[in-house]
């Protein structure tokens, strides 16, 4: 008995630190969002209406009222307030639906088709879907978008690899954007391959790519090249160059340097 007392007792304090974080991450309405409000019994006080630049909504019976700066509880109370100290519905019952956000913006850089700032149009907006609104990321850009910002006053750095998203069915790795965050698409990882090859130079690195498929990327050997030899220069973590011999179904990695040796016979 002890122990469920314990467990329910575990699981209210959840639900109440759940809930603060969740109304400390709540959206502040802006100019230019849009909003739906609905009144119960009143079907002739419901409208969906934009917040102007001034921060104000013109609401029936009542007039202006200022909604910047409150959440969707603070501007239900604050129109029932206004409805029941006019006298015009007594014990209203009212709700506030965020259906566009505008007022908050977000940061698209790197290898993206249009980088700049974009509103977010939707509460609960994907890293996804904002870079399919900045139309997407160049042919020379790589799979990860990296997403810089705040919550709940603490600066945060998160990482989403797009193709486990979108091809892999991983959406809960799909981050929802804030007001102020940043995406970054930095460039595709590359490697390079020269010597006795077909085509020496630079190459986009595909994930899970061996050294023969690379040697394929380069048109293969030429008629003075051979397999044996080969010498793969990778730096480490600390940026030192090493030298290595990899078997032919080793994996690549980014800015590896492939030199392909002329056969001595």
């Amino acid at each position: 008995m002890m122990m469920r007392r314990w467990l329910l007792s575990c699981l209210v304090l959840l639900g109440a630190w759940g809930l603060a974080q969740a109304q400390r991450a709540e959206h502040l309405l802006g100019p230019g969002d849009v909003v739906r409000i609905a009144v119960y019994q009143n079907p002739d006080l419901s409208l969906e209406t934009r917040i102007s630049e001034l921060g104000e909504i013109a609401f029936p019976l009542i007039g202006s009222v200022n909604l910047a700066g409150r959440s969707t509880t603070s501007a239900q109370n604050e129109i029932a307030r206004l409805l029941r100290e006019g006298n015009f519905v007594n014990n209203p019952q009212v709700s506030v639906a965020l259906m566009q956000v505008r007022s908050a913006q977000v940061s698209i850089l790197g290898q993206v088709a249009r980088p700049g700032r974009y509103p977010i149009e939707t509460a609960g907006s994907k890293v996804s879907e904002m870079i399919a609104a900045a139309g997407g990321i160049n042919p020379e850009g790589g799979n990860v978008v990296t997403l810089t910002g705040t919550r709940n006053g603490q600066p945060v750095k998160i990482e989403i690899d797009l193709p486990a998203v979108l091809q892999g069915g991983r959406a809960d790795l799909d981050a929802p954007v804030a007001n102020g965050d940043t995406l970054f698409v930095d460039r595709g990882p590359v490697f390079f391959i020269y010597g006795e090859v077909q085509r020496p130079g630079q190459f986009r690195l595909e994930r899970g790519t061996t050294l023969m498929q690379a040697l394929a990327q380069g048109g293969g050997l030429t008629q003075r090249g051979t397999e044996r030899g080969m010498r793969v220069h990778r730096k480490d973590a600390n940026g030192n160059v090493r030298v290595l011999q990899l078997n032919l179904t080793d994996l690549v990695e980014r800015d590896d340097v492939i030199y392909v040796r002329e056969s001595i016979f």
